[in-house]
């Protein structure tokens, strides 16, 4: 079953919306809530339709008021989930 990484979000965050020189995507990123992490509720958009597009999937919602990355993963994984248990 595939499964959205961390590391696979960090890379899309990434070529979507660039990445803040202060910013250590590479480190321990899970709980720290986007604004912070400098990608606001556009770059979030970009990327949710990167990920709809690459992984043929429709997310809801929970993508739209999730605010960390492990928030946002959790819900991708679920909708990879079940699209898979189709």
């Amino acid at each position: 079953m595939k499964q959205l990484k961390l590391s696979e979000l960090t890379a899309l965050l990434r070529e979507c919306a660039g990445e803040q020189e202060d910013v250590d995507l590479e480190g321990d990123v899970l709980d720290i809530p986007f604004a912070s992490l400098g990608y606001d509720s556009l770059a979030m958009l970009q990327t949710t339709g990167r990920i709809e597009r690459d992984y043929e999937v429709v997310l809801d919602e929970a993508t739209d008021v999730a605010g960390t990355p492990r928030e946002y993963l959790e819900a991708v994984n679920r909708a990879l989930s079940a699209r898979e248990a189709v």
